[in-house]
């Protein structure tokens, strides 16, 4: 085994695991397992199959995963740049799973950075109810709002603030939380040597007081009736057995969910009870329930080390509408500071006006009002429909965001709703973000680029195109001059300029193509 692990973790799996030690031990000699999650808000999983490069194997615990193999280079094809699939390692796609999300679900992922399991979350409301995804790390959220952008989520809403100051604002409010917990990342060792590193034997008691009370603000969120979904990428039972414990004796309306039979190990209660000084204090009955969590063993699955709780609330107690109206209905006084730059920005929020008599005047740059007669403008231009949720304009920017003004209010808010873009001096410039969640058929200009040839490619690295104006699909009326969503093979990328035979590329120098 190449990988030295330390003393001290080797000893205490050696207690934990007992007779499977070997098996464990032995598994660091294999390489890590990789995989791809279909995003089925722009693809299904059969026609990702059928024009999928490589051979892939479902991933068992995942409807939408699937393993790849060691040579495989998902991301460096031209569908990982249209948001077709997220890269993501096996065991981290078994939470969302169980967390049980359906379309119209409010949910809350409350430490979600970078990304991947928000985008899952997003596959399953399929575009109904709402998600919000919060990290505290400034770093981290812009990765993830990349990521959400990228995989064309357009009812999310992205925050960097505290757990229990997001409860403040949104009591009993969702219907679904994922917990993915800071843990010390014992279950990544084989796949981040870094995380050994980093690990010493006063990591477990470091990471667990923090869990502790990200696991109670997400109860004070929680909807009467809803679910809770707590997980680690850690095999300590600290942070794992112990604090769903201890958050059961607290939390006697919640019940540990059993997981489907059969798929994973159960849970390492009865290790606990044995070198827990205060194991005695808690009852056998919850002891009972922490032994139905689930353990994903790498020597048992073809994936890494996870930790997963499926935490159920029984339902008691009552909605109190004026909670809810309390944290969303606020009015468009004030505003959330954006971007983590610490400013109160006056926030507007109307309605898209409705087609009339436009402006002949060129409207001043700072006028609400005319903000949203370009903005409002390009929507009846370009569109094929009108955009859901609620207007809101944080100085030029335009989002259209799925909670009413003022639920944001006093909170650090990365992104509002989906971003469409800037209005300004009279003009209405579109974001990337609103290019990558439309379909093709929602665009009155469409170009599609094969991503055999090359062409593709040459886009995404932003590339200036030559393209006859015969390629340019329009919808009636529409002539092929102006802004253009690009496609690869059907699939929306970007944004592009035509005009005279040319494409002038509107995709995002960060975002580009950089490989050879």
């Amino acid at each position: 085994m190449a990988l030295q692990l330390p003393a001290a973790f080797q000893e205490r799996m050696k207690s934990l695991l007992q007779d499977q030690y070997e098996r464990f031990i032995a598994s660091y000699d294999h390489d890590p397992y990789s995989g791809i999650r279909v995003n089925t808000l722009k693809i299904s999983v059969g026609d990702l199959l059928a024009s999928s490069p490589w051979q892939l194997k479902p991933i068992p615990w995942c409807g939408t995963g699937f393993y790849t193999e060691p040579g495989d280079r998902p991301g460096k094809h031209p569908y990982y740049h249209a948001g077709l699939y997220y890269i993501q390692e096996p065991s981290a796609m078994a939470p969302v799973e169980l967390l049980d999300v359906r379309p119209g679900d409010k949910v809350l992922d409350l430490c979600a950075a970078p990304g991947g399991k928000s985008t899952q979350i997003a596959a399953k409301l399929q575009g109904e109810g709402l998600l919000v995804s919060n990290d505290l790390n400034q770093e981290r959220t812009k990765a993830l709002a990349k990521n959400l952008e990228l995989y064309g989520v357009r009812n999310g809403v992205v925050l960097q603030e505290h757990p229990e100051r997001i409860a403040a604002s949104f009591p009993a409010f969702f219907d679904k939380i994922l917990v993915d917990a800071p843990c010390s990342g014992e279950g990544m060792f084989r796949k981040d040597e870094d995380m050994v590193r980093q690990w010493t034997e006063e990591s477990p008691d470091k990471y667990a007081a923090m869990q502790r009370e990200i696991l109670k603000s997400a109860a004070n969120m929680l909807k009467p009736g809803g679910r809770i979904v707590y997980s680690t990428c850690t095999f300590s039972p600290e942070e794992n057995e112990a604090i769903i414990a201890e958050f059961l004796l607290e939390q006697p309306c919640f019940s540990v969910a059993p997981p489907p039979s059969g798929l994973f190990a159960p849970g390492a209660a009865g290790w606990l009870r044995g070198h827990m000084e205060e194991s005695d204090q808690i009852p056998d009955d919850i002891w009972e329930q922490a032994e139905q969590t689930s353990r994903l063993w790498p020597h048992l699955i073809e994936g890494e080390g996870h930790f997963v709780a499926v935490l159920q609330h029984d339902g008691t107690g009552t909605d109190e509408p004026g909670r809810f109206l309390a944290a969303t209905d606020r009015g468009s006084s004030g505003g959330a500071r954006l971007d983590g730059k610490g400013k109160d920005r006056k926030e507007r929020s109307q309605g898209i006006p409705k087609k009339g008599k436009r402006t002949a005047k060129k409207p001043d740059g700072d006028d609400p009002a005319a903000q949203l007669e370009a903005y409002g403008n390009f929507v009846r231009d370009h569109l094929g429909f009108v955009p859901g949720g609620y207007t809101i304009m944080f100085g030029q920017h335009v989002y259209q965001s799925p909670l009413p003004p003022g639920a944001l209010d006093g909170l650090k808010a990365v992104r509002p709703g989906w971003y469409m873009g800037d209005a300004k001096n009279g003009r209405f410039v579109p974001a990337h973000p609103l290019a990558t969640a439309l379909r093709p058929q929602e665009f009155c200009r469409v170009l599609s680029l094969s991503s055999e040839t090359g062409e593709a490619v040459r886009y995404l690295k932003g590339e200036t195109l030559n393209v006859e104006a015969d390629r340019i699909r329009c919808t009636d009326g529409v002539l092929p001059k102006g802004y253009v969503l690009v496609c690869i093979d059907g699939y929306s990328a970007g944004f592009g300029k035509w005009q005279d035979g040319m494409l002038k590329n509107e995709y995002p120098a960060g975002w580009r193509w950089t490989s050879a």
